[in-house]
Parts: C-alpha cells; sequence; structure tokens
C-alpha cells in the first residue's frame, strides 16, 4: 500500500498522559499524588483552551523558599505552548502578548507572584483584575490607546492558561480561580533528578510536540464534551476542574476515574487554609464547640472558647490571638435570616448587659456554610440539645464556660463593640 493512502494511527491519549506524569516526576516532588494528576492535565489543557469556557489557573504555594515551585514551572513551561516566563512583564506587554499582536497567544508562568501580592508587596490591582479577566473565554480588558486628544477605547484579550508560583497565597478571587498545589520542602528521604536545561527542555519540548498533535485530534470531541462532575463540586470549583475532567475523558483509561478523585482532594485541601474558609471554619466552630445548644453567648465567652482550641487557628492570627474586633469583622460578612450583618447585641447577665451573639442570628449562616457531616447527620435528630421548661438549653459548653465567673462573663475585651 503506498504512503498516500494510509492513514496515520490515532494517538493513544492516556499512554502520552502516562509518559507526560512520568516526566513529572524525574524532576517535581509534589505532595499528594493527585497533584501529578492536576498539573498534566493542565499541561494538556494548555493546548485545547479553545475548548473550554474557562481557564483554570494552577498556583504552586509554600510557606518557604525552597520548595519546589520554580522547578515545577520549569517543567511546565517546556510541556505548555508559546510559554512566556512573566516575573516582571509590564501590563502593556501581557495585553499585547496575549492579544496576539506580537505573535500566539502564550501560556504564561508567573513566577515570584508574592513580590506582587504577598503580605509586604504593594499589589498590583490591575494584574489581578488581568488574572481574573483571563480565566473566562472572551473577556476583555479595556484601555485607552492613541496620544492626548486622538485616543480611542480598545478592548483586549485577556483569556489565557496561566500558572503561579509563590510564598504564602494569593488574593481570594485569583485562589478561588486555581487549582492550589501547596508544595513544600524535600523530606530527607526524597529525591528527583537534577533538572539540566540544555538537555531536558528538548524531551519536554517532544512531549509538547506529540500533546499538541493529540490535542488536534481529540478537539472537536473536548469541544462537545461535558464531564461529569464528582459530588459536591458545584460553582467555582466546577467552572475551575471541568477543562481538566474533559482532558482526562479524552485521554481514557484510568484517567477519568484519577482526575475525579484529584478533584475532590485538592479542592478540600485548598479550602482548609485559604481566607475564605477561615470564615467557615470559625461559624463550624461557634456552632459546634462554642454555642453547643446555647441560645446566647457573651463576646468574653466567646473568645475564651475560641483560644482554648490547642487545634484551631485562633490564637495566632497573623501574630496575635483573636479578639472582640475581629470577630465582630468575620462574623459580620455573613447575614441573617433577614439578610442583615450578624453584629453583636447586649445580652442580659444579671444587672449588667455585655456585648454577645445570638444562636438565632447565627442560624442561617450555619445552615448555609457548614451544614452537618453525613456521620452527624443521620442522627440529628435524636443529638438535638435537651431543653429543659421555658426552652432553656441544658447543652454542657467547652469546660469552665458554664461556670465562668460574672466578672468574666460580663467583662468587655479589648476591642469590645
Amino acid at each position: 500500500m503506498s504512503d498516500s493512502t494510509t492513514t496515520a494511527m490515532p494517538i493513544d491519549g492516556a499512554a502520552l498522559l502516562d509518559e507526560v506524569e512520568r516526566f513529572h516526576r524525574r524532576f517535581n516532588i509534589f505532595p499528594l499524588e493527585s497533584a501529578y494528576v492536576a498539573v498534566v492535565l493542565w499541561d494538556a489543557h494548555a493546548h485545547l483552551l479553545d475548548s473550554f469556557d474557562a481557564t483554570p489557573r494552577i498556583a504552586f504555594l509554600s510557606p518557604e523558599p525552597g520548595s519546589g515551585k520554580s522547578r515545577a514551572l520549569d517543567v511546565i513551561e517546556t510541556l505548555v505552548p508559546n510559554s512566556m516566563a512573566a516575573v516582571d512583564a509590564s501590563q502593556s506587554a501581557l495585553f499585547r502578548s496575549v492579544a496576539g499582536i506580537e505573535g500566539e497567544r502564550p501560556t504564561i508562568l508567573f513566577d515570584e507572584i508574592d513580590t506582587i501580592f504577598g503580605p509586604k508587596a504593594a499589589g498590583d490591582e490591575n494584574l489581578r483584575k488581568f488574572l481574573n479577566a483571563g480565566h473566562t473565554r472572551g473577556r476583555k480588558m479595556y484601555r485607552c490607546v492613541g496620544d492626548g486628544a486622538n485616543q480611542t477605547v480598545e478592548g483586549f484579550p485577556a483569556y489565557c492558561a496561566i500558572a503561579l508560583a509563590g510564598l504564602g497565597s494569593l488574593p481570594d478571587t485569583v485562589f478561588t480561580r486555581s487549582v492550589i498545589i501547596r508544595m513544600r520542602k524535600k523530606a530527607p528521604n526524597e529525591s528527583c533528578e537534577p533538572w539540566r536545561e540544555r538537555i531536558h527542555k528538548k524531551q519536554g519540548n517532544a512531549l509538547r510536540d506529540r500533546l499538541a498533535a493529540w490535542a488536534n485530534s481529540v478537539r472537536k470531541q473536548v469541544t462537545d464534551s461535558w464531564p461529569t462532575m464528582p459530588d459536591r463540586i458545584t460553582d467555582r470549583p466546577a467552572d475551575v476542574w471541568e477543562p481538566l475532567l474533559a482532558v482526562a475523558e479524552a485521554a481514557g483509561g484510568t484517567w477519568p476515574e484519577r482526575a475525579r478523585a484529584a478533584c475532590l482532594e485538592l479542592v478540600n485541601a485548598a479550602k482548609e487554609n485559604d481566607a475564605s474558609s477561615l470564615g467557615i471554619r470559625l461559624l463550624t466552630d461557634l456552632r459546634d464547640q462554642v454555642f453547643r445548644g446555647e441560645e446566647r453567648m457573651p463576646t468574653a465567652a466567646i473568645l475564651e472558647c475560641l483560644l482554648r482550641m490547642d487545634d484551631a487557628p485562633w490564637a495566632d492570627m497573623d501574630g496575635k490571638p483573636i479578639n472582640s474586633r475581629m470577630l465582630s469583622q468575620m462574623l459580620g460578612q455573613y447575614v441573617t435570616a433577614a439578610n442583615k450583618p450578624i453584629k453583636p447585641r447586649g445580652i442580659r447577665v444579671g444587672s449588667a448587659t455585655p456585648k454577645g451573639y445570638y444562636a438565632e442570628d447565627l442560624a442561617d449562616a450555619w445552615a448555609r456554610y457548614c451544614p452537618l457531616h453525613p456521620q452527624k447527620s443521620a442522627t440529628s435528630a435524636t443529638a438535638a440539645t435537651p431543653q429543659v421548661s421555658g426552652g432553656e438549653s441544658v447543652a454542657e459548653p467547652l469546660p469552665g464556660i458554664r461556670h465562668m465567673s460574672h466578672q468574666a462573663a460580663t467583662r468587655q475585651p479589648v476591642g469590645t463593640h
């Protein structure tokens, strides 16, 4: 049979992703097995960007330097299309690059992002807006172009794949649009192959070209697909993971199952330390560890309860323990059933009326943000707090709270509202 009548053999997507994973494992030590799955799927999704409605950012974060974040970007850089390192890129350079004015749309790699968004950095609101806008296909950033009175408004496309690396965390709006990989230093028993740019870049680029060929072969299939999301993955996490799950389903093999497991694990892991979930942790601790069926609690008693919890973050909130002002600010972000911000109110304790909080004000937020755990919900009907005559709860709060002195219950802590 002549060459003109032969057809190219179909590319085995699952086997190709396996190879990409092995390439990462040579040089990267990720904290979870699911992280390898997510990173490989992210590499592949960058070749299929216009098949999706959104592109997740992938962020390698750590509390200390030397945790392998930059090396992760080094490897990714060889595997994605039109990679662009953008540590110090200007806004105009980013706009022009993503708009395709000076070449094809890049895959942007931001290292040392903490120099922009870290606690000691001034922040860059325009960059944050760019990162957010570029998450969704079709979004543009509008800027005035031209000189003097001859300026016109021009919309610059912002949609592009972006990988980030840095110390600490990210602004909430960027964090929630990202797959979060929490990096850590290598343990004494962990080792990986040293990265040699001149050798390994060529190997990565060869895999990149094969990823591009496979992406072209499955582009229509991916564009028309709507992957099944794991249970409890909705809203923003679903937007983030949908492209990665679509890639996994197109690849086949064990990748769909591994992708869904990775999705659940990494979404849950990201929630543990992000700023927004700290409020949910507070609500949950108030319900399960502080109020425990009580109708109202003075602020001083609440703070004493929270500070007694050894495994909680309340004793060190940016270097100081939680106080009444912090408590008020955090709870004020949530609302009552009447759609009013949760605020401290006066509580009658003997002849005094210290400020405190009422369970009825917190009930709607508890129901919406921290429902009972599945293992508890089955027994919730029988585990309801006993009531004595008059409707007063007899649940026992943390040790020392019920027997707290009148002085402790009514004192006004620093920053009382």
